[in-house]
């Protein structure tokens, strides 16, 4: 994998994206990304889907250039071009005729991502011709901007024919027909003023705009070879290369309202390409700048940076619905609960505050109005329809959210605002899915196997944070009553999950509490799946306990070990497990990891667990079945972590670090390394999470105006900075250093906030701190400096 961070200010480097290749000092769009980060793809990938990202419009294609028929939810229709609830284009053909010869630009031999941007390399060599794509997607605009950079080497020039193949299909996004969207069949029309195409759906007001300011001296529409009811409209150009570079604009937009909007957009991004590019590249710079993180790890360093790029890719704004995070790209890029639910804590941690909050909005306004009664939905379409509305666990979820949220924020408001939610949803959790009133609720969790449904482990876990963080709330909000009912059910849970839940013969915690009937037929499904997968370690072990249930059978309702899902680690995710039960159960996970992280099923566990070997094969028809994933693996870190792991919590996360790059380059699949979506939302909470709240240890308390930190560093970070974290309207910067032999720490910030630095294992009395500050030693062996400065500094010394 080629890196290149930055460029001299040339012509021929990438900040000639979009611009005319010329010498003037004064074309600021040739200077514009001079120093943008940038990765190069790996040539064994260059035929795997790319995305050129923006919140209203997306393109989907593969980093050769070409766009095949992709993805599952719409069989093959999740790529190319889309504006959220309509698909515009299933893409495009660019092609270069001289004479008998011909190279159509669909066969890359390079792929270059950018955080805001993309590039594709080609060569014509027997016509000594250099050419590149680049495309954009400017912010909030519904359309895409392309730009054809063809590069004479000759030193004459040369004439050759330039054809544009937009292959155009207006189509309704996943359950469309449930509000009325039906398909009709695409309409084309050129218009010879403004050069340029206009296609409608028949029975829609659905529109899409494509051209380019040169005149054509051919024009055609006809048929498609994509699936659907699209058109392919064609457009040839004669160009004239004299020696050196020539520049072809290409602008493809869209409307679900009317021909004039898509026409506007059209000449609007045509007109104005460059600020909007500039514009973009601005605030991804800011982006890149918040909650900053520098360790003598370059790769972590840089896998952070692009995951805050990766974040904002998957922002979706559609007019009339909402706004909010998807969950993945290319099958999932609409909105989901527990996907939300886990990266927007991420999300908050790298400060990409406004998604949070309309994320948040939009998930508890669709919430009341289809379910009412405190319900979290799973899964919602761009036209609003919801199709699952929603799986247990979703619901306990957005209760830990909005308390978690409130930390960084410190608005009352907002508790209040969601709180009617939070009691309702708490209220439907017990009254309505738990028959036998053990406070553990029945119903699908996270782990989506059939017959998996009676009372799962990752829903207990869940509904216990969700009442400890409930009575936190409430509290707040000067709710005693419940204040005192919430926390007394949380700790009855956390005393029944611990005594309930817990398998001393595993050393795990039970995948789910069932009936031997539940269990047998589990058992039954199980040992087919691995002896299909060719586990027969596993095989063995489901037989076995098959046996046991068999031998000593049972009338009441017990905990089962079948599958070792990746959810019996989630009462250490959100610190409930016993300190000893822990460290079992932690050494247990060990056993179903491989060197890209933890499997969603144990049973699933291949040749390369506990190795530094391996990779995933997925299925031709798609299925998680033998998946590690990054959220799994991203539960293990925080778990890790919560029990005093630091160094074992940065071995996981290396681990996902492999993925990065792996398949499309500056991004991480949500299936490690390179299956599933290319692009996934809640790997920011694998890494945000773990990095902000628990390596440097930022314990935000907003309301208060006060900030604790208490670091855990791994002991491979000798240095490490964290700059520029927001909380509420002050921001924390945190400097971090023992490459000396001693501790160094150094905390700025904005605003005039109560700083508490505590140090674990540290004796108050061996520091020397900064003035302004004051420094004692805790009950249990932690040093506490408190300040309220501007700057903080800390140093370790072996005098006072």
């Amino acid at each position: 994998m080629k890196i290149n961070r930055f460029y001299p200010l040339l012509c021929i480097a990438f900040a000639t994206i979009l611009a005319s290749c010329n010498q003037n000092k004064e074309d600021k769009p040739a200077q514009l990304l001079s120093d943008a980060p940038s990765i190069e793809g790996s040539k064994e990938y260059i035929d795997s889907p790319f995305v050129t990202a923006g919140d209203r419009v997306y393109m989907v294609g593969h980093q050769n250039g070409s766009f095949p028929e992709l993805g599952w939810h719409i069989k093959g229709e999740m790529g190319g071009i889309w504006n959220h609830p309509i698909k515009l284009m299933d893409g495009f053909d660019l092609k270069l005729k001289a004479g008998d010869d011909m190279l159509a630009l669909n066969n890359a031999h390079t792929f270059r991502n950018y955080p805001f941007a993309n590039k594709h390399y080609y060569s014509w060599e027997d016509k000594n011709i250099e050419i590149e794509r680049h495309q954009f997607v400017p912010d909030g605009k519904e359309g895409v901007f392309i730009k054809l950079k063809i590069n004479n080497l000759n030193d004459n020039e040369q004439t050759i024919d330039f054809t544009l193949d937009a292959h155009t299909d207006l189509l309704p996004t996943w359950l469309g027909e449930r509000t009325g969207m039906y398909d009709g069949i695409d309409q084309a029309r050129f218009d010879e003023e403004n050069k340029f195409w206009v296609v409608k759906d028949s029975l829609n007001p659905w529109y899409v705009v494509v051209g380019t300011p040169l005149g054509p001296y051919q024009t055609s529409s006809g048929e498609s070879n994509y699936k659907g009811n699209g058109l392919t409209v064609s457009s040839s150009y004669e160009l004239v290369l004299p020696k050196g570079m020539t520049d072809i604009k290409i602008v493809m937009a869209g409307s679900m309202v009317s021909e004039e909007e898509a026409i506007a957009t059209y000449k609007d991004i045509m007109d104005n390409w460059k600020s909007q590019l500039q514009s973009k590249q601005d605030r991804y710079a800011q982006l890149a700048n918040q909650t900053k993180l520098t360790t003598s790890d370059p790769e972590m360093n840089e896998v952070f940076e692009w995951l805050k790029y990766n974040s904002d890719w998957l922002v979706r704004t559609v007019p009339g619905i909402g706004s909010g995070i998807g969950a993945g790209i290319p099958d999932y890029p609409w909105w989901f609960g527990v996907d939300s639910e886990y990266a927007l804590q991420g999300y908050m941690a790298i400060g990409q505050k406004d998604v949070v909050y309309n994320t948040i909005a939009l998930l508890d306004s669709v919430s009341n109005a289809v379910n009412g009664n405190g319900r979290i939905i799973h899964e919602m379409s761009t036209n609003g329809t919801v199709f699952n509305p929603g799986n247990i666990n979703e619901t306990p979820q957005f209760a830990t959210l909005i308390w978690k949220i409130y930390q960084w924020n410190g608005d009352k408001d907002f508790l209040e605002k969601y709180f009617p939610t939070i009691e309702k949803g708490l209220n439907w959790l017990l009254e309505a899915n738990d028959e036998d009133q053990n406070l553990f609720p029945d119903g699908f969790g996270m782990m989506e196997i059939h017959g998996l449904d009676s009372e799962m482990i990752d829903v207990a876990a869940y509904t216990q944070k969700a009442f400890t963080d409930a009575s936190k709330i409430a509290a707040v909000l000067g709710r005693t009553g419940l204040q005192t009912s919430y926390a007394e059910l949380a700790e009855e849970l956390r005393l029944k999950i611990n005594e309930e839940f817990w398998s001393e013969d595993f050393n795990s915690y039970a995948d789910f509490i069932g009936t031997d009937e539940q269990a047998l037929h589990l058992i039954d499904d199980a040992i087919v799946r691995a002896d299909t997968l060719g586990k027969p370690w596993a095989v063995e072990e489901l037989e076995s306990t098959k046996e046991a249930i068999l031998a000593n059978p049972s009338e009441e309702p017990r905990p089962f070990v079948l599958h070792h899902n990746w959810v019996v680690n989630t009462p250490m995710e959100v610190g409930i497990a016993d300190f000893d039960k822990a460290e079992k159960a932690l050494k247990t996970a060990e056993k179903f990891v491989n060197p890209f992280g933890v499997f969603v099923t144990g049973i699933d566990r291949d040749e390369s667990a506990g190795s530094d070997d391996g990779s995933f094969k997925g299925s031709k028809i798609f299925s998680y079945t033998g998946a590690v994933m990054t959220l799994p693996t991203g539960v293990q870190i925080i778990a890790e972590n919560n029990y005093g792991n630091p160094d074992k919590a940065l071995n996981y996360m290396k681990r996902m670090n492999r993925s990065f790059s792996y398949a499309l380059p500056g991004s991480m699949y949500e299936v490690s390394p390179d299956y599933g979506m290319m692009v996934q939302a809640w790997n920011i909470y694998s890494y945000a999470v773990p990095i902000v709240h628990q390596f440097f240890g930022i314990k935000p308390d907003a309301a208060n105006k006060k900030v604790i930190i208490r670091p855990q560093m791994p002991s491979s970070w000798e240095q490490a900075d964290l700059e520029n974290v927001a909380i509420g309207d002050n921001t924390i910067s945190v400097y971090y250093d023992t490459s000396g032999g001693s501790l160094d720490i150094n905390v700025e910030q904005t605003g005039d906030w109560a700083i508490e630095v505590q140090l674990q294992g540290i004796d108050a009395d061996k520091l020397s701190i900064s003035e302004g500050s004051s420094a004692g030693n805790s009950k249990n062996n932690m040093a506490v400096i408190s300040s309220s400065e501007n700057s903080i500094r800390i140093q370790q010394s072996d005098e006072k």
